[in-house]
């Protein structure tokens, strides 16, 4: 594997790890990889974006899958597109993931990303949270919603998210022992908590050295 540097970030729905992440990025000057996966593996694939848009972190389904199986057996001319499994776009994103990885130093979101890139040198870890109201009030100010409305999406995100995880790795979601850092963002800025990233990272990097 190459040695350059990349970084996973996960997070909870509502924490700002998105956008934490990609000024983590621009920051230390790395390529950055959130949906943009989407429509790399869709195209490396030939097929539609609205495909992965659909199993995008979204566990596989394994009654579904035997429903697919069967159909195809009993009706030889469904073709590949309508046999497609959450598992087989998982695999598909991983391959992206890893070439993206060993290309150039980066900066991945979500999607399993430390999982998959688990044993690679010079990797880092992130996973990014913050209290019930701060991803509240976050949730609702981006998505100009009322306050259940955010709480109901917080919910359904966050378990969508764990299962997806929990589903194609051997660990669980959130765990703090699978990250080398964890950074509670509640009360943080973001310029705040991207500098403190990026001085970890540079720290461990110096240390290695």
């Amino acid at each position: 594997m190459a040695n350059n540097l990349v970084i996973t970030i996960s997070r909870q729905f509502g924490s700002n790890g998105r956008h934490i992440g990609e000024a983590l990025a621009k920051k230390l000057n790395l390529k950055y990889y959130d949906k943009e996966l989407i429509k790399i593996a869709a195209k490396e694939n030939g097929l539609s974006e609205k495909i992965f848009e659909k199993a995008d972190e979204m566990p596989s389904n394994s009654f579904l899958y035997t429903l697919s199986l069967n159909s195809r057996s009993y009706n030889p001319t469904l073709n590949y597109m309508e046999c497609l499994t959450n598992d087989k776009l998982f695999l598909m994103q991983a391959k992206v993931i890893k070439e993206l990885a060993n290309e150039s130093p980066c900066l991945i979101v979500g999607r399993c990303a430390d999982y998959i890139l688990r044993g690679k040198p010079n990797c880092f870890n992130i996973f990014i949270h913050a209290s019930e109201e701060y991803r509240i009030n976050h949730v609702m100010l981006e998505n100009e919603i009322d306050r259940q409305a955010a709480i109901d999406m917080i919910k359904k995100v966050g378990k969508k998210r764990a299962s997806y995880y929990n589903y194609y790795s051997d660990v669980e979601w959130g765990d703090a022992r699978n990250y080398d850092l964890t950074l509670d963002v509640t009360d943080l800025k973001t310029e705040t908590a991207v500098n403190i990233l990026a001085n970890y990272i540079n720290t461990v990097k110096e240390n290695d050295t």
